[in-house]
Parts: structure tokens; C-alpha cells; sequence
């Protein structure tokens, strides 16, 4: 199989990351643009045919694997994903098939985070650890004895849609209190408003314009003490959530995946001491919090790229 390669394709709700990787990890074409200019899936599928079909390694790919919000490994379906704006049941492994000529598999987005963090990132050495990347939502790819749980219909480990405040924010599933709108990019700006209303505060963050949840973790390393508390509040719904989680799997760890576990070791460190303050004794001082070794954008295409060698589609 030398000389062949994967294409690897991570479609959030906010941007689609594709690359062509080869059988050691390394990515050998890369590239990002926004999910949200495409109105319609197919266009997608056209914009990165076009982009890379005259590319050297294009005719070496022998297999396209995507990595998707409640993408069904079993059926090759997007199905009734909340964060994403093409809504119901979209055949996207088909779509990218048909117009590729190449064989195509789908899986949920961070199933493929965690198989990249499995074989190339910061999980080499672990058999059972979560996932969870926070991004726009919240997902978990959940590695149980070195192997993906898919469930029986595909979605197993659908953490961020756990209800963890009774009656609370309302989520893009259509339920209130799921974890994704606390603890993801999207659950840090809306932090913000609540927790302005409740506290009244003196705060350089506020004087931005509609922050971003980078903006959030900017300021807090300035000393900025509003800031500073929607990072702690974040951390301690994210910490105790885990806690809980780890009844399921019994994991060795859980790996921070996206931009906001990229913004520094000080969140993983919040998120550690809330688990550790709330998890059952028989778990405490066992599991660690670890950051991604890969850089936000890669994980994910890797492990969905890493797939197609190691099912050798």
C-alpha cells in the first residue's frame, strides 16, 4: 500500500477541515473553509472535489472517510444534526462517493478525533480513555478496550447532549440543560449574558464586541476577573459532568479536544479539580485530564484518515 492515501474530512458546525494523509499520519494537503457558505451539502462535496482533483496525490486516495455531527457509522447518514444548518437525514457518505468515485465511509466527528488521538496524538499509550471536543457543541468519542463503542445504532456517547442543569439553557436539539450548551465555544458566549445579568461587574470583555469564547479565555489571561469567572463556571459544569461519566466507561483518561482546550493547561487544570472534587472514591486520583496533541484542526481528519488504512476500504 505504499504510495496511497486517505482523505480525511472533519465537518463541524462552524468550518470543514479536509486533508490527504499518508499511512504514517503525515498530511500532505490540508485546507479549511466554512460549512456555513454551503446552503446545500452537495455543493460541499463539489467545492472539495474541485479544490483538490487536479492535486499529484488525488488518483493515489483510495478511501474518503468523514467525520460528522451525529453521523451514523453504520448507515453513512447525518441524522438530525442540531448544529449543523442542513437539517434531517442527509446520505452524505453517498454524496461523497458518487461524485469521487472512490469509496466513502462516515462517522461521528469525534469517534474520528479520538481514533486520530489514538494512533498519532496524545492517546498512544491509552486503551480507554474519552474523547470529548469542544467546539461548537460538545462531543465524545468513547475508546473502550482500544476500540471505538459505536452502540446499536451508531450514537453511542452522545455526551454532550446530557442533561446537566434540570430545566435549563435551551439546546439545539430541542431539550434544555444539555451539557454542549454549557461547556463548548457556543455555551461560553452565552455565559457571558447570563452571567452578566446575574453579576454586575467591572470587565474589559464587555467592552467587546459580541466576544468570542477566545475572547473570554484572552482576557482571562489578563487578569480579567469577569472573565476569569465564565472560565471557572465552564470548567467546574465540564469537571463534575466528567465525574459522572466515568461511572460508564471507567476511562484512564479523558482528552480535551478544540479550541477552548487549546487556549492553555490553566482550563484543564480547573476542569481536573472539579472532577477530582466530585468524582465517586474508587475513581479519585485515577483518571487524567490531558490536552490534544493535535493541533485542533488535524485530529479529527487524521482519525478519520487513519480509519480507512486500518479497515483497508
Amino acid at each position: 500500500m505504499s504510495n496511497k492515501y486517505a482523505l480525511g474530512i472533519d465537518i463541524g458546525g462552524t468550518n470543514t477541515a479536509y486533508g490527504i494523509i499518508d499511512q504514517s499520519g503525515n498530511v500532505l494537503y490540508e485546507k479549511c473553509i466554512p460549512t456555513t457558505d454551503f446552503e446545500q451539502p452537495k455543493e460541499l462535496v463539489s467545492a472539495l472535489f474541485e479544490d483538490i482533483k487536479d492535486l499529484e496525490e488525488f488518483n493515489s486516495i483510495i478511501g474518503i472517510s468523514i467525520g460528522a455531527p451525529n453521523g451514523n457509522h453504520f448507515t453513512g447518514n447525518i441524522e438530525y444534526a442540531p448544529n449543523l444548518k442542513w437539517k434531517g437525514i442527509i446520505p452524505l457518505a453517498n454524496l461523497f462517493q458518487e461524485k469521487f468515485n472512490i469509496p466513502s465511509q462516515l462517522t461521528n466527528d469525534a469517534n474520528a478525533a479520538a481514533e486520530g488521538e489514538m494512533l498519532f496524538g496524545n492517546a498512544k499509550d491509552l486503551k480507554n480513555f474519552v474523547e470529548i471536543t469542544l467546539g461548537t457543541g460538545l462531543g465524545s468519542g468513547v475508546i473502550i478496550d482500544g476500540k471505538i463503542v459505536y452502540g446499536e445504532d451508531g450514537f453511542a456517547g452522545e455526551f454532550g447532549h446530557i442533561r446537566v442543569i434540570p430545566n435549563g439553557r435551551l439546546c439545539g436539539c430541542g431539550r434544555k440543560g444539555c451539557l454542549e450548551t454549557y461547556a463548548s465555544s457556543t455555551g461560553v458566549k452565552r455565559s457571558i449574558t447570563e452571567l452578566e445579568s446575574t453579576h454586575k461587574k467591572t470587565s474589559s470583555l464587555l467592552s467587546v464586541e459580541d466576544p468570542s469564547a477566545k475572547d473570554v479565555f484572552d482576557h482571562a489571561k489578563k487578569g480579567d476577573a469577569f472573565a476569569m469567572e465564565i472560565i471557572e463556571f465552564t470548567a467546574e459544569i465540564l469537571g463534575t459532568s466528567l465525574a459522572d461519566f466515568s461511572c460508564f466507561s471507567n476511562p484512564k483518561a479523558y482528552v480535551l479536544f478544540g479550541g477552548i482546550a487549546q487556549s492553555g493547561p490553566e482550563f484543564a487544570k480547573r476542569v481536573k479539580f472539579h472532577f477530582e472534587k466530585n468524582a465517586l472514591t474508587i475513581f479519585q486520583n485515577k483518571i487524567e485530564i490531558r490536552i490534544s496533541a493535535l493541533h485542533d484542526t488535524n485530529a479529527a481528519i487524521l482519525g478519520a484518515a487513519a480509519s480507512i488504512f486500518t479497515k483497508h476500504i
